[in-house]
């Protein structure tokens, strides 16, 4: 089958930061559906990999990313219960296993969710990964509820990027948050508006601009930019007793001690933790992608695809990570095969 991977970690301007191959088409284990994938989306996960996966080595066998799929499913393993054949399915896949970026892949049934039948397998595509982040930081690790938390505050840093788009609407469709969101080009601003943002603040100068909007202090922070770089002011406008969430990592500690004095209490959220480290819980992935496609068929949400790229090739690949590099995507970026 046909598949676009890369032997070593190069700038995207670089000739073989992508190469196009023929690998063996894969055979489902017992609990894995084999699906012929119909579209993927891009996401800072992927170039980051592809940066830092192969720094300074030639692998032997050329290494296949993506994480986002939209397909149908071929073959299923002997002990798939959750799919059948010709069911039309999205994905956000395993950071340990072969991606998305192939033809078709292989992926264990419990992290996957029926398509939304409202959508294209475009739009489709743009949701899974971006979708579960957003879902499991809210619900698992802040603890979120519409019968507790409903009318609190919530700032967003990154409004209107690929997680930060669907987080806005689960914020204020779902939970029914005040949603202040952080934005610094007009075109940014209105996207935010457009996702369901009560308020746009320019990140820039970030406690200025949400005091005079009126805010001493929100209830709730989720960062989706850099917190380390954002840190001293999420500590400063947080309230007492609030929680701060981010998906970010940080290459230093992170000064949990600026903290204290207002026993904030702070989580981190990756989205790859269940199927890493295979938890009794994985299954709820599964059940987070169906929840997600109703409230998409229902309309409560909708797709934050907002450019379409065409084609399953090395040079496909390398103009949506040069696009995704340069740090100006707006939503999501999607290739259709």
């Amino acid at each position: 089958m046909k598949a676009v991977g890369f032997n070593t970690s190069l700038p995207i301007s670089e000739a073989k930061s992508f190469i196009d191959v023929d690998i063996d088409k894969p055979v489902p284990g017992s609990h894995d559906l084999l699906v012929k994938v119909n579209a993927v989306s891009v996401n800072p996960v992927d170039f980051k990999i592809r940066q830092n996966s192969a720094k300074n080595t030639v692998l032997e066998q050329p290494k296949i990313i993506g994480w986002d799929a939209a397909g149908v499913v071929e073959a299923v393993g002997s002990a798939v219960t959750l799919f059948a054949v010709g069911d039309a399915v999205y994905y956000a896949g395993d950071i340990t296993k072969p991606g998305s970026n192939a033809e078709y892949q292989l992926i264990d049934e419990r992290i996957v969710g029926r398509k939304p039948g409202t959508l294209s397998d475009e739009a489709a595509a743009a949701i899974p990964l971006t979708a579960l982040t957003a879902w499991e930081i809210f619900f698992d690790r802040m603890r979120l509820s519409p019968e507790r938390d409903r009318n609190k505050t919530l700032l967003i840093i990154g409004g209107a990027g690929g997680v930060g788009s669907i987080a806005i609407q689960l914020a204020k469709k779902v939970l029914g948050l005040h949603v202040i969101a952080t934005a610094s080009r007009p075109e940014t601003n209105e996207w935010c508006k457009k996702m369901g943002a009560d308020l746009v603040v320019n990140h820039r100068n970030l406690v200025d601009e949400v005091r005079n909007a009126g805010f001493q202090y929100v209830d709730y922070i989720v960062d989706f930019v850099d917190i380390n770089a954002y840190w001293d002011t999420l500590a400063e406008l947080i309230k007492p007793q609030g929680h701060i969430a981010s998906i970010t990592g940080s290459a230093s500690p992170v000064a949990l001690n600026k903290l204290k004095s207002k026993s904030v209490s702070f989580s981190w959220e990756l989205m790859f933790t269940r199927s890493t480290f295979q938890t009794d819980d994985m299954i709820e992935q599964h059940h987070i992608l169906n929840r997600v496609a109703d409230l998409l068929d229902a309309g409560v949400l909708e797709t934050t695809l907002t450019q379409t790229l065409h084609g399953l090739s090395a040079d496909t690949l390398k103009q949506a990570h040069a696009q995704l590099e340069s740090g100006t995507t707006i939503g999501k970026l999607v290739i259709s095969f």
